[in-house]
């Protein structure tokens, strides 16, 4: 009979209750006790989940009080010497102290989801530290639930890496996988010898471009791990995309299983062709997405599963990855459009498709209710007109050449902006937001509930725009923001004034530690009935003599940062939401602002994990930010803002969206990425952050100014910009403004230094 298996499942509790008591227990209200029972009543009730849904293959030790990277870097005890002495470890790690800064903090391969990068020395000394997998492989069984306990791989551990504060910058993390793997197998033998069956071992970084000697590293790696006596079955997980000239290698390993992605790589399909299948090896095969929210397709992926027998010794239904990339269940929605809601799977609902496909390959008759469903479903969503708007795709037909282009070039426009915008060497100014307080939470959640009217809630954002147009004032930034009172999150807030979007109510799904989103669905053509953001940034200009930017998100960071729909090509879909910001950037400067930041965090974890897929992600990723920008004179300033992503491999890309002023992370990195930006020429002005917003920690001015001397040594300090790394929504006002006050002075300081003497 065929078996069903998840990778991981959302962490985070039906009503968010991990995030609520981590944030407890962060400011000192509940014990780490408290906070481990929460936890507990998370873990238990998951499997649950899981079991009752006919789910053969339970994960186990995917839970995470924060990340499970950084879960693997205690596992195996490379935390970092800063950190030892500190009162809690694991948080200090994630979140810094006042002593030691934060880890740094990058996006997880593709997707929206952030990880801590483990940081690494030639002398780094492993050793099993932990007892996490242990315990809750034991928890479980005690409740009567055999599970499949899921661990990074070593060989992506050390891959996504660098070298800590004292090591080498060349440090080659695969020097250090033979210490590495027999801290790995203690721990596949204790699992073993507590009766675990299966082991899973995540190795997401063989869907990336790989050289021999890392592909000599897997194997290496893996030959010592099958060896280790009284194991378990091993299968290694890759996912995200196709594994590539790593397929042959994973057929051939002295492991039981193997798991292949079938929905974001899909030409796994012809690789297993290619190879001769994977002879007696269990595929694991991730038909049911885990990044997406539609519904499975469920007489062709059974279709899918029949071929995949053929080359396998046996097929186990899988998701594609871990279900933490979606939300919870779909019946806690009751608001959302039943229409759209049809067309729907949740991370619940994705347990049915698991259990009914493992069902349907050993007797499709069994399931036939359920297969005519599913087609239905399939029909109904293709045959909507609630899809299709006849206006949009002719806008988007019509494009030329003279829709992204600006009028002049970046030389010329930079010397009319100074001549408008009169700011002296290293302006400072923010991301954005600024923190949302419980009182504008408050606000909120009146106005959804009928409490209060939309004349008083206008009235109370306005009071914030207000105030913190003052604070900013008197902070002495140059360039202030409206601080986005009335957004509750920097794609929801544009999505909802759009058409083709659909939104949930507990939808969330984890970005990093306790920051959730609820990504809005993208089911239907996109346009803009309306203005969104006029009135709010003129009256915020309203109040001040200095400049206020006019604040948007990029199309690509709309698509990439929403559950995009499926049934066409993204880049069509990116642009329509790039003409529909066109129209808000034109009006605009209509309205008088003179800066408007088109923020596109995500263009660089959009970027496809192979190669040989960039070239066409990043001509029509580019195409879509200058589509949205380029209708402007030369006198509007365009900036926009980028974080927690390598981009020196995009540099050339990032020039060609022609953007004046780039405001990217960098403090976390110590200024490493600025380097990339001084060997690619850079020509536009840089920001890079010197406040990390990430961490409770305040940075002192000191320390800003050093950061920004390092920048002025790497790049013309006429081009800098003094910023925070991101938008100040998740920080408190005690944090903020010292923050702020200090990176003013610190900018002052080095401005006194390095300010050009007046001719």
């Amino acid at each position: 009979m065929a078996l069903s298996s998840v990778h991981g499942f959302p962490r985070i509790g039906r009503r968010r209750e991990l995030k609520f008591a981590t944030e407890r227990y962060w400011a000192g209200d509940a014990s780490r006790e408290e906070l481990a029972e929460v936890a507990r009543a998370i873990r238990r009730g998951n499997w649950a989940l899981m079991r009752d849904a006919g789910i053969d293959l339970i994960p186990s030790s995917d839970f995470s009080l924060y990340d499970q990277v950084l879960d693997a870097t205690v596992l195996v005890g490379a935390v970092p010497e800063r950190f030892r002495g500190a009162e809690d470890p694991y948080f200090a790690m994630a979140r810094g102290t006042p002593d030691a800064p934060a880890m740094e903090m990058t996006k997880w391969f593709d997707t929206n989801y952030h990880f801590i990068v483990p940081e690494l020395a030639p002398d780094t000394g492993f050793e099993l530290s932990h007892t996490k997998p242990f315990d809750e492989y034991a928890e479980a069984r005690d409740l009567g639930v055999q599970t499949k306990p899921v661990l990074i791989g070593p060989v992506t551990y050390l891959l996504l890496s660098k070298a800590g504060e004292d090591a080498a910058e060349d440090l080659d993390p695969l020097a250090l996988l033979d210490p590495l793997v027999e801290v790995y197998a203690q721990a596949v033998g204790r699992l073993g010898e507590l009766g675990a069956d299966w082991i899973e071992l995540h190795e997401p970084a063989l869907v990336q471009d790989r050289r021999e000697p890392e592909l000599e590293a897997v194997r290496r790696a893996y030959e010592r791990l099958g060896g280790v006596r009284g194991r378990p079955r091993i299968a290694v997980a890759t996912y995200f995309d196709h594994a590539g000239n790593a397929l042959p290698l994973l057929r051939d390993l002295p492991v039981e299983g193997v798991g292949l992605d079938f929905t974001s790589g899909a030409r796994n399909v012809e690789l297993l062709r290619e190879a001769g299948g994977l002879g007696d090896k269990t595929l694991f095969a991730g038909i049911v997405d885990g990044r997406n929210v539609w519904a499975n397709d469920l007489r062709a992926s059974l279709a899918l599963l029949d071929d995949l027998r053929a080359r396998a010794g046996e097929v186990v239904v899988s998701s594609s990855c871990s279900l933490q990339h979606v939300p919870l269940d779909l019946g806690d929605e009751p608001g959302l459009d039943g229409e759209l809601k049809g067309w729907m799977a949740f991370a619940v609902q994705k347990l049915k498709e698991l259990a009914t496909l493992a069902r349907a390959v050993d007797d499709p008759g069994d399931v036939a209710v359920e297969l005519d469903e599913s087609a239905a479903v399939q029909g109904a969503r293709r045959s909507s007109p609630r899809t299709r708007s006849a206006a949009v795709r002719e806008r988007v037909a019509a494009l030329d050449e003279g829709d992204t282009s600006r009028t002049s070039a970046l030389e010329v426009r930079g010397a009319a902006q100074r001549e408008r915008l009169r700011l002296p060497i290293f302006p400072t100014t923010t991301i954005g937001s600024f923190p949302q307080t419980g009182e504008l939470r408050s606000a909120r959640m009146a106005l959804r509930g009928g409490d209060v009217d939309e004349s008083e809630y206008e009235r109370r954002m306005r009071a914030e725009v207000e105030r913190v147009i003052r604070l900013q004032e008197e902070l002495g930034l140059d360039v202030l923001v409206h601080g986005e009172p009335e957004r509750n999150d920097m794609v929801q807030y544009f999505g909802e004034r759009m058409e083709g979007y659909a939104f949930t109510e507990n939808g969330w799904v984890q970005s990093y530690g306790s920051r959730y989103v609820r990504p809005p669905i993208v089911y239907g053509d996109v346009a803009r009935p309306e203005p969104i953001t006029i009135d709010w940034i003129t009256y915020a200009g309203s109040l001040t003599d200095r400049p206020v930017k006019g604040m948007l998100t990029a199309p690509l960071t709309m698509l990439k940062w929403s559950f995009v729909r499926d049934d066409q090509p993204e880049a069509d879909t990116c642009r329509q939401i790039a003409l529909a910001l066109r129209d808000e950037v034109v009006d605009l400067e209509r309205a008088g602002v003179p800066i408007v930041q088109i923020d596109d965090p995500a263009i660089r974890e959009g970027l496809p994990l192979r190669h040989e897929a960039w070239d066409d992600y990043l001509e029509w990723a580019v195409e879509c930010f200058r589509i949205c920008s380029s209708g402007v004179r030369d006198e509007t300033q365009i900036q926009t803002h980028m974080c927690y992503s390598e981009f020196g491999d995009i540099l050339d890309h990032i020039q060609r969206m022609d953007a004046d002023v780039l405001l990217i992370e960098a403090a976390r990195s110590r200024m490493e990425l600025l380097h990339d930006w001084a060997r690619s020429g850079y020509r536009g002005d840089v920001g890079p952050g010197v406040y990390d917003i990430h961490s409770p920690r305040i940075p002192s001015a000191g320390e800003m100014a050093e950061l920004l001397r390092a920048a002025a040594r790497v790049l013309d300090p006429e081009q800098l910009w003094v910023t925070p790394d991101c938008g100040l929504k998740t920080r408190r006002y005690e944090e903020v403004e010292p923050a702020l006050r200090n990176m003013v002075d610190a900018a002052r300081e080095v401005r006194r230094e390095l300010a050009p003497a007046p001719a």
